[in-house]
């Protein structure tokens, strides 16, 4: 398909990566994740991204975080 939405291709981009973690800490993880209206992956990315901020490592050539919520309409 060559009108391939540009956001669809940007997150197909991002990398997958196998996370094990203790089930205690998942489940607090996935309530603080629905407190504040995300997934939990996303709650995962965004307290990795804030850390990285914070100790100054956050590197100048990241995407920003991906919008929440339901994408824009296209243009017709």
């Amino acid at each position: 398909m060559t009108d391939e939405n540009p956001d669809r291709a940007r997150r197909a981009r991002r990398k997958q990566v196998l996370l094990r973690l203790d089930p205690a800490v998942h489940d607090a993880l996935a309530r603080w994740a629905a407190d504040e209206l995300r997934s939990t992956n996303a709650q995962i990315d965004y307290l990795l991204r804030r850390a990285l901020t914070e100790a100054g490592r956050l590197p100048k050539d990241a995407r920003p975080h991906p919008r929440r919520g339901r994408p824009a309409r296209e243009p017709e």
